[in-house]
């Protein structure tokens, strides 16, 4: 069973923490994980790119010359394909890329996902995300004496106005609830940080 030192913001090791074998020590299966950042982006295209068709574009639908005898291609109006200013066929339209991944494939990701971030030390607990300020400046310190710099991702479970507000204004950290993370998320900060509360309600929803 793996297990993990629990530390207070001071970079104090206050406890340990045993670990879900299920959750943190988990087969790894890159494809899933693939699929699950693939779905992940795919839900948030914006797609809302587009072009026109012939019915869209300007120009008159009146035939330019008659159908014989000129020596010209026939033609049946400027709005035509096949013109340089005619409309575009099966060209983009604005349209929803986003799609679910089944739950068992979500978690079976997500579970891959810590198990890579907690064998390459990139996953870290603290007791509690306890701030007497919610001043950016000294949360940004406490996160220097844990060595936590660059693309940080915070995992609470409890309602923290404090930590929200000193959190948000720093461009490299991330805060989102326990039972909303998702494989990307994991994958995409270069260190993990949860609460001692976050990792044992995340643990019990991916046992099972």
């Amino acid at each position: 069973m793996p297990n993990i030192e629990v530390k207070n913001l001071r970079n104090e090791v206050v406890d340990t923490l045993d670990l879900a074998e299920a959750v943190f020590d988990a087969p790894v299966r890159e494809g899933l994980m693939h699929d699950a950042v693939k779905q992940y982006l795919a839900s948030h295209r914006s797609g809302t790119h587009s072009t026109k068709t012939r019915a869209e574009v300007a120009g008159s639908g009146r035939k330019p010359w008659r159908q014989k005898g000129t020596g010209r291609a026939r033609v049946g109006e400027i709005r035509n394909p096949l013109w340089r200013t005619g409309g575009i066929v099966f060209g983009p339209k604005p349209r929803d890329y986003g799609y679910s991944l089944p739950r068992k494939m979500f978690r079976a990701a997500l579970r891959s996902a810590l198990t890579v971030k907690l064998r390459d030390s990139e996953l870290s607990v603290v007791d509690e995300f306890t701030l007497e300020s919610h001043r950016t400046k000294l949360f940004a310190e406490s996160l220097d004496k844990l060595g936590l710099k660059r693309k940080v991702l915070l995992i609470d479970n409890t309602d923290n106005p404090n930590l929200l507000r000193a959190s948000r204004n720093l461009t490299e950290v991330s805060l989102i609830p326990s039972l909303q993370v998702t494989p990307y998320q994991v994958i995409n900060a270069r260190q993990v940080v949860f609460s001692k509360a976050a990792v044992q309600a995340l643990e019990e929803v991916l046992s099972k």
